[in-house]
């Protein structure tokens, strides 16, 4: 028997749904590279339901106790506490959300001596130590693609509502007012501004393929260049460096992932070299920026607005100075959850623990780590620490 344990965001504060403002999702086969969905023997859940929350279960319950094995589910992640800690000494399996991460350090990691696979529920395994799964040859996997698109669409969302100062003037509205001129005087067009993405994977080209009909100019920055077809189609202009990107730009967006190379890759100085006014966008992950460098960013002007719904840690405490910062459209970690986006990666996640139970491969692109050392998407996008 097997233990599978399951970290998932608390359900919400007035209970688990009965109802939802949808009957439906759309039908959606394909992704745009042409990446089938998620295709697991069967589910167990209604697509569109709350999954990603305790009472959700991501619908795997049925499905794990059938094969006699064990599935504890909890929301207590952090602490020598927690009921993560109290049950890593037989875990098996330990699957989380990217949106409430498991963080699977090199202490953690030792103190599990049965850990075989370590699963994503989503897009994005910088919490697990990447190095010490590799030395304890331990699989490491998440449901590549599930809520790129998801991600993309908040990322726009983001862009739009900084640039046009959406957040103040509702909160005006909601505050009986009908200020005009306190609502327009940080409010712009997105039309002819230059937006840059920091990586143009799935996530980043979906943006800018998103505000290409904005009219906006649209640039990129990554280690792997896209071929010059897509260059041509969509008018990109390429930059062999993020530090020359950065000052072309009226908007930035971070959609790379986050390891040694890129940890605070926005700081002080690297701020320096955006132009007096642009707005920055970050779903990727918290700690690519330096969170105070962006508090004085904002209060100094050298930055017009800040947002993204990531943060470090997860869940960010009460004091966080993102919260109360000036210009900041910040929201929990949500643009890869969306209902939509929880029926993929519940699916996918189903198809993962179906294939390590009957000894089949895992799908190489949900591949991080895999028999000692980087593989599948993780080789793509990740880099193993350089050993002394």
């Amino acid at each position: 028997m097997a233990k599978i344990v399951l970290v998932l965001y608390d359900d919400p504060v007035d209970g688990y749904p009965k109802t939802y403002a949808r009957d439906d999702l759309p039908k959606i086969e394909r992704y745009s590279d042409g990446q089938t969905l998620p295709t697991p023997k069967a589910i167990d859940f209604q697509p569109g339901t709350l999954l990603g929350s305790v009472s959700g279960e991501l619908g795997l319950r049925t499905y794990v106790e059938s094969l006699g094995h064990e599935l504890v589910v909890t929301s207590s992640k952090d602490g020598a506490g927690s009921d993560l800690d109290k049950h890593l000494h037989d875990a098996e399996v330990v699957i989380s959300q990217p949106f409430w991460p498991a963080y699977l350090t090199a202490e953690r990691i030792a103190r599990a001596p049965k850990l075989k696979l370590a699963l994503t529920a989503g897009i994005g395994s910088d919490h697990v130590d990447l190095d010490a799964a590799i030395e304890r040859g331990i699989t490491v996997a998440e449901v590549t693609f599930c809520n790129s698109i998801s991600v993309a669409e908040h990322v726009v969302m983001m862009v739009l509502g900084l640039v046009r100062n959406y957040i103040p003037s509702y909160q005006w509205v909601m505050k009986g007012g009908w200020n005009i001129a306190d609502c327009v005087t940080r409010s712009y067009d997105v039309e002819g501004m230059h937006v840059g993405t920091v990586a143009a994977g799935r996530i980043g080209l979906a943006v800018l393929k998103r505000l290409k009909p904005f009219d906006m100019h649209l640039h990129y920055t990554d280690r792997h260049r896209l071929p010059e077809s897509v260059e041509k189609e969509l008018g990109l202009t390429w930059h062999a460096s993020r530090e020359e990107m950065y000052g072309v730009c009226d908007v930035v967006t971070l959609n790379c992932p986050l390891h040694p190379e890129t940890e605070h890759m926005i700081n002080d100085e690297t701020l320096k070299l955006f132009k007096r006014g642009a707005y920055l966008v970050n779903t990727a992950r918290g700690k690519l920026a330096d969170r105070d460098a962006i508090v004085r960013a904002l209060e100094s002007g050298r930055l017009a607005g800040y947002a993204g719904d990531v943060w470090f840690p997860q869940p960010a405490p009460k004091d966080h100075p993102w919260r109360s910062m000036p210009h900041h459209g910040m929201t929990p970690h949500i643009s890869g959850t969306s209902l939509s986006a929880q029926t993929r990666y519940a699916a996918g996640t189903r198809e993962i623990l179906e294939c390590y139970f009957e000894g089949r491969p895992i799908r190489n692109e949900y591949l991080i780590v895999d028999g000692g050392k980087l593989a599948g998407v993780g080789a793509h996008s990740y880099s193993a620490r350089k050993k002394a």
